[in-house]
């Protein structure tokens, strides 16, 4: 049993270890430190079963008991029972935070900020897998198979990770896998008493054995070839290289709510608006002389500290929708069409389009929620995106408003309506909509509560207050940007009972080219949806028309700032003429309209990738270089080795062609080293060739032997050929053994006519081989690679017996086993 706690705890260390990966996901440390508490809870609840003597289903039932009480603990609903039992609530509490985790992981791009959904799904996850290594590893006593679990957390960063994920949390993660083999291993063999190695000769408990040593390293080396192989080969990652050096993530992180090319899909009652430079995110084309506010996102489920986005669902966009507004004779409709492109700027699963698209012209998987007037895809991002659409632009009065009915009972968009408890929220409803009659002019009521007059400004944060309620303290304050405003507004609508949404776009942007418009970071918004019995979803941008760059004012819900109305029409410019502020335009320029945009303060503009065709280009020239180093190799020894001979004339007795014509005198020069240096050199060569072109070479045979060989068998039918080698086997051979070489002898034209001859004998496969793979260089390459292995292992040895000497297992030698 006291071997099996042993292992157990090695088990929890081993999981916490492989998800070491998650760390390049998260921006902070928090969800390790909750999961070291979960992943200890059913530790110990196992721990604790074991000693019971439970059986495994036992042990497994006892392990999910301790994973549920550490999420209660961590992630209270607020009626559990002391703390830490769960109640129904809780598990109901469980299960939005599992929902709202889905719109989390549409909405964030690595680093993750620390969100409850998303922590509660990352510990819970970690935990369930604690719980599958330690039936695995201690229970069934499969080890090995606990490598699937611990995988599958691996597994999530290399999913969603856009670049490549860093190699010291794999590398951490595999020690740990490979520290749980190890533990199993050492608790089966101690199970039998005394260990012995291959030879017969006892091993001490503390001392490692030879098979055990050997997998260690075998073990090491495996997790270095795959942590190094990628930096090896240019066009595996494409951002290793890159993360050794300055760490994981492309985003830029901070405080505030998203990273770069995100946009967080929650308005918020509280916050501060981040500042950064200004990013182009999205240029649109359209045929609409004033355009509307281009949107990508709605959230709808109204929580304590604001809206939040819900998963969408729809269908493929390769058909064409009706429009989501019903045709009514007070309903104003024209259609345009608009192209769009998505920069670099903004990358998220979700595309920008105009209210009520009827059809597009979108090439991937890309679907569209009729009912969230979304775009968007469960596979694909929106950066780089080009596409077209057409859609419907309706437009009302405010007499046709009016003659919107209460919504029906038994409506779907009931659930729209409900609300926290707010005494003070209901309590302003009911005095703000006092006699009013329509539902428009309920809502009218509360949207003109926002006015300046009653005191509300823009700022670019909000003000804390003593409430314990952000609405509260927003509605006190009165002071935010559109997050503030567009949630506010959608709250107290709803508290009308009147069903109300929060949308995510763009205001109009700068007109750089006729009906075209850069779309920035300062562009982006929120605003306020209002869903009108037989009108649909009616929008109302409350935020204070000064602090929004680019904001569209309409006929039934004009600037507030104004005194005279804004002239009937699809849409009318707001500017700042007429609010009584004394900001100027520079000021709002700077200060103002980043609004969503989730950029830490201090950053700069977002690195585009733009350059990795670069890389491209270095991994191709590489690759190059690496394919064609053999027969660069080859060619530059063969011209070293026929650079040891300076061209003369024939000598007597030499007939044309090179090959000898009878008269064989042996000739004594002074320079004898030099000759017998070149008959050596272009003996190599002939050697060389042969290996190249797959034939025999017999290393016990002499020059002449070899010579007579070659003769015989290959260059039978060539009688130039056969005299050529047998002169370079004569001249290797009087090199080797005579005291006087023959250096008169042509060897270059007696080599270039062997390799002629084996050329014309060769198939074509083996006269590419030898031309752009030589056999000669891979085999010196292969004996060169034996040659270091051989002295690494060697010097590894000393240097371990060194260390052994000053070991302290040696003052343990005569420790009895357990």
């Amino acid at each position: 049993m006291i071997s099996h706690r042993n292992l157990g705890l090695v088990a929890a260390a081993a999981t916490l270890l492989a998800a070491a990966p998650l760390s390049a996901i998260f921006d902070r440390w928090t969800w390790l430190v909750q999961s070291t508490i979960t992943v200890a809870a059913v530790a110990a609840v196992a721990a604790l079963a074991r000693l019971g003597r439970a059986p495994l289903w036992g042990q497994v039932l006892a392990m999910l008991g301790g994973l549920l009480l550490a999420l209660t603990w961590l992630f209270p609903a607020g009626t559990e029972l002391l703390g830490v039992v769960p109640t129904p609530a809780t598990i109901g509490h469980f299960g939005a935070l599992a929902e709202a985790s889905l719109v989390d992981m549409r909405s964030y791009r690595v680093k993750v900020p620390d969100t409850d959904p998303m922590l509660f799904v990352t510990v819970l996850g970690i935990g369930g897998v604690a719980v599958l290594v330690d039936v695995l590893a201690v229970g069934l006593r499969r080890p090995a198979l606990a490598g699937l679990p611990m995988l599958a957390i691996y597994s999530v960063p290399v999913a969603v990770y856009v670049n490549s994920v860093p190699p010291v949390p794999f590398a951490v993660g595999a020690a740990g896998y490979l520290w749980l083999l190890a533990a199993d291993n050492v608790d089966r063999v101690r199970r039998f008493g005394r260990r012995f190695t291959g030879d017969g000769r006892g091993v001490d408990v503390w001392e490692a054995s030879p098979l055990a040593a050997a997998g260690r390293r075998l073990a090491a080396v495996g997790v270095a070839v795959a942590v190094l192989l990628p930096l090896a080969v240019p066009g595996m990652t494409s951002g290793l290289l890159s993360t050794l050096g300055s760490g994981a993530g492309d985003g830029t992180g901070g405080s505030g709510r998203g990273t770069t090319g995100q946009v967080d899909l929650f308005s918020a009652l509280q916050g501060q608006l981040n500042q950064g430079e200004i990013t182009d995110m999205v240029k649109v084309t359209t045929n609409e002389p004033s355009p509307p506010y281009l949107r990508f996102g709605t959230a709808d489920q109204l929580r304590s500290g604001g809206f939040q986005a819900r998963s969408p669902s729809g269908v493929p966009v390769n058909r064409d929708f009706r429009p989501t507004v019903p045709d009514r004779a007070e309903i104003t409709r024209a259609r345009y069409q608009a192209t769009v492109e998505v920069m670099e700027g903004f990358d998220m699963p979700l595309l920008p389009v105009y209210p009520e698209p009827v059809q597009f012209k979108l090439d991937g998987s890309w679907s569209f929620d009729p009912s969230q007037q979304v775009l968007f895809s469960n596979r694909e991002r929106s950066s780089g995106k080009r596409y077209e659409f057409e859609y419907v632009r309706s437009t009302y009065s405010p007499a046709a408003l009016r003659q919107a009915g209460p919504l029906p009972a038994e409506h779907s968009l009931r659930r729209q309506t409900v609300t926290p408890a707010v005494p003070e929220v209901e309590a302003l409803v009911d005095e703000l909509t006092q006699g009013q009659r329509t539902e428009y002019d309920k809502v009218r009521a509360i949207y003109d509560h926002f006015a300046t007059e009653n005191g509300f400004s823009y700022a670019l944060s909000t003000e804390g207050g003593t409430s314990g309620e952000e609405i509260v303290d927003f509605l006190t304050n009165k002071v935010g940007f559109c997050q503030q405003y567009a949630a506010a507004m959608a709250w107290l609508v709803r508290a009308a009972d009147i069903p109300a949404r929060v949308a995510f776009g763009f205001t109009t942007g700068a007109n750089s080219d006729g009906d075209t418009y850069v779309l920035t970071n300062r562009n982006l918004h929120a605003w306020t949806e209002v869903y009108f019995d037989g009108f649909g979803w009616v929008p109302f941008d409350a935020t204070p028309a000064y602090g929004v760059p680019g904001a569209v004012r309409s006929d039934w819900a004009p600037d507030l700032e104004v005194e005279e109305e804004v002239a009937p029409g699809p849409s009318a410019s707001a500017g700042p003429a007429g609010s009584g502020s004394g900001t100027s335009q520079n000021q709002l320029q700077e200060g103002l309209g980043e609004e969503l945009s989730g950029l830490p303060n201090g950053t700069s503009t977002p690195t585009r990738p733009g350059s990795s065709w670069l890389w491209w280009a270095v991994g191709a020239v590489a690759l190059l270089v690496l394919l064609t180093a053999p027969a660069l190799q080859r060619s530059a020894l063969r011209r070293r080795r026929s650079g040891r001979r300076t061209p003369s004339a024939a000598p007597a007795g030499v007939a044309a062609g090179g090959i000898p014509s009878g008269d064989h005198r042996m000739v004594v020069l002074a320079d004898a080293d030099r000759a017998r240096a070149d008959a050596h050199a272009a003996w190599d060569e002939l050697l060389d060739t042969l290996v190249d072109f797959r034939q025999r070479i017999n290393g016990a045979e002499t020059p002449r032997a070899t010579a007579s060989r070659l003769a015989r068998d290959t260059f039978r039918a060539d009688s130039e050929a056969r005299s050529a080698v047998r002169l370079l086997g004569r001249a290797e051979e009087l090199a080797r053994y005579a005291r006087d070489p023959q250096p008169g002898e042509p060897l270059l034209p007696a080599l270039r006519r062997v390799r002629a001859a084996l050329v014309a004998g060769s198939d074509r496969r083996t006269r590419l081989l030898a031309a752009a793979l030589p056999s000669s260089v891979l085999l010196r390459w292969r004996e060169a690679a034996a040659a270091a292995l051989t002295r690494l292992t060697s010097s590894y040895g000393r240097f371990r017996a060194v260390t052994l000497r000053w070991s302290p297992r040696r003052l343990l030698v005569n420790r009895r086993p357990r």
